[in-house]
């Protein structure tokens, strides 16, 4: 009979838990002038004390020490309270008023980062180019404002598939999409 565990045993009986994977992380140039984003976080499931620590210890490397972190509550099923990282404890907390597609990072010494969250059932493509417009310095979009663009990108895209194999737009979509190419979305 194998007994595979999830967490092998090495020898001096201490659990070993392999390392988690680097964060799927974009940031603005440090030189860029201050916009309403610094980049955009890509995890890999809607689990923040699994998610948090690798993103909190690669910003501690490269960018500073964080202290705290806020998030929208309607991205993510639980929000604990602390979250453990290299050498420090981060706590966590949530607000309804903050953009639901942004998480904001804060640090003692630094201020704060806005990061676009990109859900984590996006495909490749699309987390691309949003994490591309996140990072972009020209950017001025809200958290939610790029996810809208993209959005309409890819409601554009599936109706120009449509359109090329024998249909038509309904006048209903074509305003719709007037609507979110004239920048009245924010």
């Amino acid at each position: 009979m194998n007994i595979i565990l999830d967490r092998p045993r090495i020898a001096d009986g201490q659990d070993y838990s392999p390392p988690a994977p680097p964060p799927r992380l974009a940031l603005r140039p440090a030189n860029a002038a201050p916009g309403l984003l610094d980049g955009a976080w890509w995890p890999r499931s809607r689990d923040l004390t699994r998610e948090l620590p690798a993103l909190i210890d690669t910003l501690d490397r490269s960018w500073a020490r964080v202290t705290r972190v806020a998030v929208h509550p309607s991205l993510w099923p639980v929000i604990p309270h602390k979250v453990p990282a290299s050498g420090h404890v981060v706590h966590v907390g949530w607000f309804n008023e903050q953009d639901a597609n942004k998480l904001l990072l804060l640090s003692y010494t630094t201020g704060r980062l806005d990061l676009l969250v990109i859900p984590p059932e996006c495909d490749l493509a699309a987390a691309t180019r949003l994490m591309a417009a996140a990072a972009d310095p020209r950017c001025r979009r809200t958290a939610s404002g790029i996810m809208a663009d993209d959005e309409c990108l890819t409601v554009r895209r599936g109706e120009a598939d449509w359109e090329a194999e024998g249909g038509a737009p309904s006048a209903a979509g074509t305003a719709a999409m007037a609507v979110r190419a004239g920048g009245m979305w924010a």
